[in-house]
C-alpha cells in the first residue's frame, strides 16, 4: 500500500500513533485536521462555530477528497467515516486502520469536546456520538487495531507489519498475476 490511513473516534491516538508510524516506515505523516485548518484559515471548532456541523462535514469530507499522498500516513480527523467520497478516496490510496477504544476511554482522554472540535450534534452525548460511528468505522476498515492498555509503538509495529506485509503481497500479486484469482 502506498499510504496507511488512521481512522477512529477522537482521542484514539491517530495523530500520535501516526506519527511514530511515519517514523517507523520512513514515511511523511498528514494530519487531516491541519489540512482542514489551514485550508479555511480556522481551527476545528471555529469552523463548526462559524459553518454548523454540516457546513463543518462538508469542508471535513472536501479537504480529504484532496489530498493527494504518497508514502504517508494519513491521520483523520473522527468524523471523516460521514463523507462517503472521502472514504471512497482514502480507501483508494491506502489501507485503512480502524483505531479501536473503548468508550470510556474515549472519554477519559478527551477534554472539552466543543474546543478539541469534536463533530458533536446538540444535545448528542459522548456516549451516542460513539454508537452512531462504530459502524462506519468497521465498515471503512481494512483493519482494526484495539489500543485498549497498549503503548503507542506496540500499536505503531503492529500496523508496521501489517502495512509492510500488505505491500509484499500487492506487489508480488501484480507481479504473478494472482489478484484476479
Amino acid at each position: 500500500m502506498d499510504n496507511v490511513i488512521l481512522i477512529g473516534m477522537p482521542g484514539a491516538g491517530k495523530s500520535t500513533v501516526g506519527v511514530v508510524l511515519a517514523k517507523r516506515l520512513g514515511y511523511r505523516f498528514v494530519d487531516s485536521d491541519l489540512v482542514i485548518q489551514e485550508r479555511e484559515g480556522m481551527l476545528l471548532h471555529q469552523i463548526i462555530e462559524e459553518k454548523g456541523l454540516d457546513g463543518f462535514l462538508k469542508v471535513e469530507n472536501e479537504a480529504n477528497t484532496e489530498i493527494r499522498a504518497v508514502k504517508s500516513v494519513i491521520a483523520t480527523g473522527g468524523s471523516v467515516i460521514y463523507g462517503r467520497e472521502a472514504m471512497e478516496h482514502l480507501k483508494r490510496i491506502g489501507l485503512v486502520v480502524y483505531l479501536r477504544l473503548p468508550c470510556a476511554s474515549v472519554k477519559e482522554r478527551l477534554g472539552d469536546l466543543n474546543r478539541r472540535g469534536v463533530a458533536l450534534r446538540d444535545g448528542q452525548t459522548l456516549e451516542e456520538l460513539y454508537e452512531e460511528r462504530i459502524p462506519y468505522y468497521e465498515r471503512y476498515a481494512d483493519i482494526t487495531v484495539d489500543c485498549e492498555g497498549r503503548m503507542i509503538r506496540d500499536i505503531a509495529e503492529e500496523i508496521a507489519d501489517i502495512a509492510e506485509k500488505s505491500a509484499g503481497f500487492k506487489v508480488l500479486c501484480i507481479a504473478s498475476g494472482a489478484c484476479d484469482r
